[in-house]
């Protein structure tokens, strides 16, 4: 095995690194995953024996949304405006 002499490796790390690097922007392709990042997506997790019925989130969604419109529509309740501590 050979050792390297501190001015050689200098010289491999220095031809490694550049200060700057020049890409082709010509040969870009668009972002398709850029409009879904926009919005915010809503985890759920399922217990298993929710999830063996439900296969799928339009399941889900359907179901929500029946339960949602079944449900009676009162006056929306204002926040409480949080106690401070003492």
């Amino acid at each position: 095995m050979k050792k390297v002499t501190k001015g050689r490796a200098r010289s491999m790390v220095r031809d490694e690194l550049r200060r700057e690097y020049r890409f082709d922007y010509s040969r870009a392709k668009r972002n398709r995953f850029a409009a879904a990042s926009t919005r915010r997506p809503v985890v759920v997790v399922l217990d298993d024996d929710i999830a063996r019925v439900f296969r799928s989130s339009e399941s889900v969604n359907a179901l929500l949304r029946a339960v949602i419109a079944s449900m009676p529509r009162g006056p929306r309740r204002r926040k409480t405006p949080s106690r401070e501590k003492d």
